[in-house]
This record gives structure tokens, C-alpha cells and sequence, in this order.
């Protein structure tokens, strides 16, 4: 695929994994960054840090030809640790880059940066795209839209209500939604050599025309669980209750925050057209609906549902 050595941020987590089975799949050297140790992995050098260790980004970009930078902080209880990690850790990052002399940065960003005034985690991610097009690097954003399948815990929780039968949700509108593997192909085809993508910003989705309401979603989850859903949409200011009675119950682990209510309540979270990816370069392959089923047969098998 081109690239001699691939560096990757984030690679612990939901999509960083999808990233590294797909570059073993395609016998990719990597090397990646994980706070903790880790158990070996084929084709894979563990770096042990984060994204506030500049000595560990040093040594994870050290021959890289490209950088894959996923890591972020999506829930914080305040703005401080947003722009801890998705600010001043994608500084980090570029001048290291730059200090190391590593060419291509494949930076992920957030739809929600189309919208940093709705929410402190969408304004700090606009912040970390604009430090990414300032810096002198060839680079390439990609705002992934709503991401689900196996391994991850925040749509997990959807796919839980719907087991009752019951979804609230916001007020109805219209958003765009992108399978975990489909990302990982689209972050892998960026990398060099390929089409000329530099300075692009990218807003993928499942290619599902007109994007999904959050009722047809609901109901989708529904049969993929095997059951028939209600779907409620739900007012701003009950939503915010229930973000301060989830963080009082499950203190740091809530998934409903104040926060993520600013932009959930949003009418419009569909990917932008004159945004997609070259058809060329990339295109989604999951059919949302067998994705959901799949989706869900593992959580079953994971114990998690």
C-alpha cells in the first residue's frame, strides 16, 4: 500500500484496532502508541505513551513515512480536557512530525467541527484541524460521521435500549453514519503513494441516500437486535436531565453528558456531498443494515448485549 513504515496515534481504540487489523491484513509495517503495555502483535511495534509524551512521539514516528492520528478525547467534563487532548496533543504531534521529519499527516477529526458551537468536544476539534492546515505537512482531514461496529461502547448503548424495546432520542433530524471497517479502508487509502488528496478535508458516510432519520436508525437497530422499537424524541431540556442524572449514577463513565446533548440536538448531521471521497480512492462497502446485524452478533457474542 505504499507506505514504508505507518505511525498511528489512537491505536488502542475503537477505530485505531479496525486501522491495525486491516494494515496486518495487508502486511503493513506499523508502529503504534498505547499508554499501556501491550500484548504482542504481528507487524506491530508498541511505543508506550501518549500524546503529551513528546519523547514516545519521537519514537513512534522515527522512520515513519506517514502519520495516522486518531487519538482524542470525546468525553470530558470540562473544556480543559478537550483541548488537552485534541488541542494541544495534535500540536504535539505536527511538531513532532515536523522535528522528526515524517511528510504525511491522515489527521481524524469529528463531524462536529462543522459545528464548534454546539459543543466544547466539536469546537475542540475544529481547533486541532486548523493547527493540522496550518502546519507545513502534507496532510489530509477526515471527519468521520457517527461510527459503529464491533468493539465499540458508545452506540453500544443504543443497541442496549433497543433490547427493551424503548429508544428515546433526540428531537428528529437527519445524520450520517459510517461501519468501523469502511473508515479503516478509507484512513488506509490515503496513505502514499495514491491519488493527490493533500490539503482535502473528507466527510465519509455509508452512502445511504439522504442519510438515516433517527426514527428509520432506531428502527433499524431494532430488527437488528430483534425486536420492534419505540422510537421518542425527546425534548433539549429533558435530554439535559438525563445527562445530569446519568453523570450523577455513573460518574465518569456516562455516556449521555451535557455536552453531547449541544450537538445531538442538532437537525443536520449528514456528510457533506461535496465532501466525499474520490469514488476512485474509496468507497463504503457495508450495507448499514447487515452492518447493524453484525454489529450486534457481536456484542452478543462479546457478553456485551
Amino acid at each position: 500500500m505504499g507506505a514504508d513504515l505507518l505511525a498511528v496515534t489512537g491505536a488502542t481504540g475503537f477505530v485505531g484496532q479496525a486501522v491495525l487489523d486491516l494494515a496486518q491484513r495487508r502486511g503493513l509495517e506499523v508502529r503504534a502508541l498505547a499508554r499501556r503495555p501491550q500484548e504482542p502483535r504481528a507487524g506491530v511495534e508498541w511505543v508506550q505513551g501518549d500524546l503529551a509524551d513528546k519523547a514516545a512521539l519521537r519514537r513512534l514516528f522515527g522512520r515513519a513515512t506517514v502519520v495516522v492520528h486518531i487519538a482524542g478525547v470525546v468525553n470530558a467534563p470540562d473544556a480543559a480536557g478537550f483541548e488537552a487532548g485534541n488541542v494541544t496533543g495534535t500540536m504535539n504531534v505536527i511538531e513532532t512530525a515536523l522535528r522528526v521529519g515524517v511528510p504525511r499527516l491522515v489527521h481524524v477529526s469529528s463531524l462536529s467541527a462543522r459545528e464548534p458551537q454546539l459543543s466544547l468536544y466539536g469546537a475542540s476539534k475544529l481547533k486541532g484541524e486548523r493547527l493540522v492546515k496550518a502546519a507545513p505537512l502534507d496532510w489530509t482531514v477526515v471527519r468521520p460521521p457517527a461510527v459503529y461496529g464491533p468493539r465499540d461502547t458508545e452506540m453500544l448503548e443504543l443497541f442496549r435500549l433497543a433490547r427493551k424495546g424503548f429508544m428515546p432520542l433526540p428531537p428528529e433530524g437527519r445524520l450520517s453514519i459510517i461501519h468501523v471497517n469502511d473508515l479503516a479502508r478509507l484512513l488506509l487509502a490515503l496513505l502514499p503513494p495514491g491519488e493527490d488528496v493533500t490539503g482535502r478535508v473528507f466527510e465519509p458516510d455509508d452512502g445511504q441516500p439522504g442519510g438515516w432519520t433517527h426514527h428509520s436508525l432506531a428502527k433499524a437497530i431494532g430488527v437488528a437486535v430483534g425486536r420492534r422499537v419505540t422510537p421518542m424524541s425527546l425534548p433539549p431540556g429533558l435530554l439535559r436531565f438525563g445527562a445530569r442524572a446519568d453523570r450523577f449514577f455513573r460518574k465518569d463513565k456516562a455516556k449521555l453528558t451535557e455536552d453531547r446533548v449541544g450537538y445531538m440536538c442538532h437537525p443536520d448531521w449528514l456528510a457533506g456531498e461535496s465532501n466525499q471521497p474520490p469514488e476512485a480512492l474509496w468507497r463504503a462497502k457495508v450495507e448499514t443494515r447487515m452492518g447493524l446485524h453484525a454489529t450486534a452478533a457481536w456484542y452478543r457474542e462479546a457478553g456485551w448485549l
